[in-house]
């Protein structure tokens, strides 16, 4: 649990990474929002980007994403690959079923319809939904519209999954359920996840790495590298002690910067 900084050199000796940013910067109408992201994510490595409200972790998720441009730096997905993004409401089409909804991915990787039935339940199966495949969105509990969306990120095939806050709007037992199905899915399928949080708690129970924003501009101020094995209890003493360690962190930032 020690904290790890990148240096410089880090990022060139590495080669083989999932995702790499290099210097990036981000300004709007003058505003640095960004300011030198070095970071990299291996291949299957699951990071989380943790940081106060407004400290830019959406903004460098939509840069990987390629929704939007750096002004200055560069940022590379491995293969050129187009990352999944998962946001925080999961964004259905409320006349199609589940399994439907997970289609619509498949149909854009010009998969025939057959063959896009027959994924669409075994990713839905995947996300341990398969009795909910003909089942609309408001037939289902917020907890399994969220496994519906992730079934549908991982029908884009991409090896990089990207997620803004997923589970923030969910009340606690249902985040907790869902965090070690997330766990589960990715310890199956082998994506590299980059996951966005303000919640420490939900960092420490899910990440191999935490990386935590300062704010005003958001940069890399700490890292820490998460040896724990999975899956995780808050309760557990490493984990909440390493929540508390983040924590403590995370107040002097906020502190620093007059509140949020």
């Amino acid at each position: 649990m020690a904290p790890v900084t990148l240096t410089h050199q880090d990022f060139q000796q590495t080669a083989t990474n999932a995702v790499i940013l290099d210097g990036v910067s981000k300004a709007y109408d003058g505003r640095t929002v960004l300011q030198d992201i070095t970071l990299s994510a291996a291949p299957g490595e699951f990071v989380c980007l943790l940081g106060a409200s407004g400290c830019g972790k959406t903004t460098l998720l939509n840069l990987v994403a390629g929704l939007d441009q750096p002004t200055t730096g560069q940022v590379r997905v491995a293969g050129n690959a187009r990352p999944a993004l998962m946001f925080q409401e999961p964004a259905l089409f409320p006349w199609l079923s589940a399994a439907r909804n997970v289609e619509l991915a498949l149909r854009l990787r010009a998969i025939g319809k057959e063959e896009r039935r027959e994924t669409a339940r075994e990713l839905l199966d995947v996300v341990r939904l398969a009795d909910a495949a003909d089942k609309r969105p408001h037939e289902l509990s917020g907890g399994m519209r969220q496994r519906v969306a992730l079934a549908r990120a991982l029908a884009q095939d991409s090896p990089v999954l990207l997620m803004d806050e997923p589970f923030a709007a969910l009340d606690a037992i249902t985040r907790d359920v869902l965090h070690e199905e997330l766990v589960r899915v990715w310890q199956q399928t082998g994506r590299t996840v980059l996951f966005v949080t303000h919640n420490v708690r939900e960092a420490a129970v899910l990440a191999q790495r935490i990386v935590l924003l300062g704010s005003r501009p958001g940069r890399v101020i700490r890292e820490w590298r998460v040896e724990l094995p999975q899956p995780r209890r808050i309760e557990a003493p490493d984990t909440s002690a390493l929540a508390g360690e983040i924590t403590e962190h995370l107040r002097r930032e906020i502190a620093s910067h007059g509140g949020h």
